[in-house]
């Protein structure tokens, strides 16, 4: 069985730390050491993740969002650490890094929307060629089937030919999309402001859920883990939800 230091260099190189933003948090950040024989693969780190992971047996959670990101001051009985640590459970984080990464979550989103000539966009994001112009109702409608999620969007009524993709909060992007000919931006999150900046500098938003769109690497993420440490028991959480309730 591989121990964490060996899945954790088997998954920096899929998404070296060096990819990851100045601000971020991202590595083996819950370190319980030992033999790994069942990991679970999910997008956040909380209590009823923990409790799955405890309650399956697993060693370790490998998520993308940072179970430890702002500077901690003190540890405290029910904190999700402090239950990790309890129950010797580690965890490894992969956020912007494996955002940027090849592979990672703007590739997976690129592959679900069948993008062409795929380019980085301001490294983290990507931008491509869809297959056939769609209109920004026709694109929220396919995210809302595919992400099984509410969406939203700033709808200029220009046809979408050149797509920009960046999972999780990207509105600040609109710019950096414009800029590389996109004519939507497809992202989780787009304050109000940026929906009006979009709209009259004319590029359209689609805002599709943070976890919405970031969700996906989930599973492509086990598979690979699974398919490189073939002894190895990969499950993907099945409380692994988005916080909002939607009505």
């Amino acid at each position: 069985m591989p121990r964490i230091e060996e899945v954790y260099d088997y998954l920096s190189q899929l998404a070296p730390k060096e990819l990851a933003e100045d601000w971020d948090n991202v590595g083996t950040l819950v370190d319980c050491g030992g033999d790994v024989t069942s990991v679970m693969v999910a997008l956040d780190i909380t209590d009823e993740i923990v409790a799955e992971a405890e309650m399956s047996g697993c060693q370790l959670i490998v998520s993308h969002h940072p179970v430890i990101f702002k500077p901690l001051r003190s540890v405290r009985r029910g904190d999700v650490v402090y239950r990790m640590i309890k129950k010797n459970i580690s965890g490894i984080c992969m956020h912007t890094n494996l955002d940027a990464a090849e592979g990672g979550v703007n590739d997976v989103l690129a592959a679900i929307f069948g993008l062409t000539n795929v380019q980085k966009l301001d490294e983290l994001g990507r931008i491509g060629q869809l297959r056939a112009p769609i209109s920004a109702a026709e694109l929220a409608a396919l995210c809302k089937e595919k992400f099984n999620t509410q969406v939203k969007l700033a709808d200029t009524g220009k046809p979408i030919s050149r797509l920009a993709l960046v999972g999780g909060s990207g509105g600040d992007f609109i710019w950096s999309a414009l800029a590389a000919g996109a004519d939507c931006l497809l992202t989780g999150e787009a304050s109000h402001h940026e929906a009006i900046d979009a709209k009259h500098a004319g590029i359209s938003i689609v805002a599709a859920g943070h976890f919405g769109t970031e969700y996906p690497v989930v599973p492509v993420l086990a598979d690979r883990l699974a398919k490189n440490f073939p002894g190895l028991r990969v499950l993907v959480s099945r409380r692994c939800k988005d916080p909002f309730t939607y009505i």
